[in-house]
């Protein structure tokens, strides 16, 4: 058990005994409250239990990569972020577009469009600076 885990605990509590695992919807809850980091977290145990055998490991990694690059966009590290948004695409592209009952087609949608705002040079500043944090619909509800 992780130094991190009575802290995930206590973030996932409210989603204990739903049909998905509590880290799995927690994450989702995180995400949508821009607490992008916890939301790596409370997935990152799920994952590390899985093992790089398990048939979601590129699947939690993408969606760790995704909170990641919003991590770095809250610490205005552009590049970084970037380079998470192709990660995250390159590993959830491996899934359908429906994959435990989430949209995977709307998460590559939106990590490309983050990504291209990023890369269009029109307007360099942060775009969680200028747009409206992004949300992502929590499985099963």
């Amino acid at each position: 058990m992780s130094k991190k885990s009575p802290k995930i605990a206590a973030l996932i509590a409210h989603r204990q005994g739903a049909a998905w695992p509590a880290a799995y919807l927690g994450y989702f809850d995180c995400f949508n409250q821009g607490l992008y980091f916890e939301a790596h977290d409370v997935l990152e145990e799920l994952w590390l239990v899985g093992g790089r055998t398990a048939s979601n490991y590129a699947y939690h990694k993408g969606l760790i990569q995704l909170a990641g690059a919003f991590v770095h966009l809250q610490k205005n590290r552009l590049g970084p972020a970037v380079a998470l948004f192709n990660l995250a695409e390159a590993n959830l592209q491996k899934y359908p577009s429906v994959h435990d009952a989430c949209d995977v087609a709307a998460i590559l949608a939106l990590a490309q469009s983050w990504r291209a705002d990023l890369l269009a040079g029109q307007d360099p500043s942060n775009p969680l600076t200028r747009r409206p944090a992004p949300q992502l619909r929590v499985p099963g509800v």
